[in-house]
């Protein structure tokens, strides 16, 4: 009998006005995305709020006590919108300080001179919190108990991610396999595909429809951690999609 495969999840918080107005297209959810599946984090859920103290505070709140990780993007700039930073304080219950070390930081970006009162609030931390490092513009995020506080700006998000990858605890890979299915109608195999799906429930199958050249085109996507299983379904999926294209002609 194979041990269970170690499961580490994580979750994403947006934050920003601009997402949900559209003014901002998001990058960072398919980054975040991205970042969590190549190391070995389950992303299960992802949450955009607007920059109002007390929804942030609900959403971290919730994500915080759920998942092994929260990562959150956006509001932590030099303008009266960044809250980001006085949120996590009054989520956590700590006071929020202009931390040296994030001074130290943005001197090596900021001439002394221009260090006025709008970018010294970059260098607002909760107590308690480690920071995360920018190679982009110096100015840190920061990490609170499970919870890893970044920038919105796509470039710094990618720098921040890069800084905490060494220092999360990461579970089993997943893998994925794809079967290209073409343009057989979903409704033909969703039965059979069900059948599949129901007889293994550690797996995670969809069906992927998608237009190319005008014409509908679908793909069916297998997840899971158990390579063995993953390679029994798509070999199920690939056998049933075989004979019903044989069957059309």
């Amino acid at each position: 009998m194979t041990q269970a495969a170690t499961i580490v999840t994580a979750a994403a918080l947006v934050i920003g006005d601009e997402i949900l107005s559209g003014r901002t297209k998001d990058k960072n959810i398919g980054a975040i995305a991205d970042f969590c599946t190549n190391i070995g984090l389950d992303l299960r859920e992802v949450r955009i709020v607007p920059d109002v103290t007390d929804d942030i505070v609900a959403a971290v709140n919730a994500l915080r006590a759920r998942y092994d990780y929260v990562f959150t993007t956006g509001g932590i700039g030099p303008t009266h919108d960044d809250i980001t930073a006085d949120a996590m304080g009054a989520a956590f219950g700590v006071e929020v300080y202009e931390d040296p070390r994030a001074i130290e930081l943005l001197l090596q970006f900021i001439k002394p001179e221009n260090l006025n009162e709008a970018r010294r609030r970059m260098a607002r931390i909760p107590r308690g919190a480690d920071l995360v490092l920018n190679k982009v513009s110096k100015a840190p995020g920061f990490w609170i108990e499970n919870v890893i506080v970044m920038a919105g700006v796509p470039s710094v998000v990618q720098a921040m991610l890069e800084d905490v990858a060494p220092r999360l605890s990461t579970g089993a890979l997943t893998i994925a396999e794809t079967i290209e299915v073409g343009n057989l109608p979903e409704g033909t195999y969703a039965a059979e595909l069900a059948a599949v799906a129901m007889s293994n429930p550690g797996l995670s199958i969809g069906s992927y429809p998608s237009v190319v050249d005008g014409k509908f085109h679908n793909q069916i996507v297998v997840r899971g951690k158990d390579g063995a299983l993953v390679a029994k379904a798509v070999a199920a999926i690939g056998a049933f999609v075989s004979r019903l294209h044989a069957e059309r002609v």
